[in-house]
């Protein structure tokens, strides 16, 4: 586009983008754009770097959509709506995973590569088309951090169209490097450290990056992007029944984060990816959260949403709907 708006007024470019971040679903919508450059970017720039191959539609609202790239790479994004107002994306950051967690079905695709800053934010876009949104997760396909570049670019744009950085969380498995950036990008992002067991040696079993960035580590960094943003990190945490999910784990994990407000825990039920594990009980997943409650750490149940279209958490693999 950039080529395009080459012998225009600097401003044509700015324009253009605020059209688009408001939902503007094609050029011709562009009525402050001359009509003869409308005609030439319609006709030599695709409006989207995404192409839409499939969309599926869940029992309780959620949206999920598979694109493709220029290169033909598979993307998946989600659209969840809640009743309280909460309009929130899940985007991809990379095309599959190349990390491997062993209960997650995009770490079962072969890794095709990082997404660029546009193609993360056309798949805003596509939703805001849709309709307002105002929340987004980094917590689609892929490693953010391994992506962390691209990442800020495109959570730089998010308050244009409606998301600011305080609704943006960017999810990671213990990247630290990646940590380290993203409390230093002068951006109070949310922070989502994808934790899933109390001590390196399960969790090393479940996850093989902790063999690189072990938890005492990663934590450490965590804590430090508190005290430098005053906000909680979130703490993601899937219940794999006879895993992680005892009462002993539970004060483990508990005496692992300490009382207070740096740290919050979402436990989240296991959805079905086609691997060795069992989802934990409800009742289980009850006395998990009760211990953590009783030694001053906040935790919370995540709602699944999407779990009917392979859209809830873990479950994204780029695959079109029956």
């Amino acid at each position: 586009m950039q080529q395009e708006l080459a012998d225009q007024p600097s401003y044509r470019a700015q324009q253009v983008w605020e059209w688009a971040a408001r939902g503007a679903s094609s050029y011709a919508e562009m009525s402050n754009i001359p009509a003869a450059l409308r005609e030439r970017l319609e006709e030599r720039v695709p409006f989207s770097t995404l192409t839409v191959v499939d969309e599926a539609h869940s029992r309780d609202g959620t949206i999920k959509t598979l694109f493709h790239t220029h290169d033909g790479r598979p993307v998946e994004a989600v659209l969840m709506t809640y009743r309280d107002g909460r309009r929130s994306i899940c985007v991809s950051s990379q095309s599959g995973c190349p990390l491997t967690c062993s209960f997650c079905a995009t770490g079962k695709m072969k890794f095709g590569r990082n997404l660029t800053a546009s193609e993360i934010l056309d798949q805003v876009l596509h939703f805001r088309r849709i309709g307002e949104v105002n929340h987004l997760v980094f917590m689609g396909m892929g490693e953010p951090l391994l992506n962390v570049d691209h990442v800020l670019d495109a959570a730089r744009r998010l308050p244009d169209v409606g998301i600011t950085h305080r609704r943006t969380t960017v999810s990671t498995v213990g990247w630290l490097p990646g940590i380290q950036r993203i409390t230093d990008c002068g951006m109070p992002l949310r922070l989502a450290f994808s934790l899933h067991a109390p001590e390196d040696g399960l969790r090393s079993g479940i996850m093989p990056v902790n063999d690189r960035w072990p938890l005492e580590d990663v934590l450490a960094a965590c804590r430090t992007h508190h005290e430098a943003t005053n906000r909680a990190v979130f703490i993601e945490y899937v219940m794999l029944a006879g895993v992680n999910d005892g009462p002993d784990q539970a004060l483990e994990l508990a005496r692992l984060l300490g009382p207070g407000f740096t740290f919050k825990v979402n436990l989240i039920p296991y959805n079905p990816t086609d691997s060795v594990y069992d989802g934990s009980s409800p009742e289980a997943i009850e006395r998990f959260r009760a211990v953590l409650e009783e030694h001053g750490v906040r935790a919370t149940v995540r709602l699944t949403r999407g779990r009917d279209i392979a859209a809830a958490c873990g479950q994204l693999a780029a695959t079109a709907s029956a």
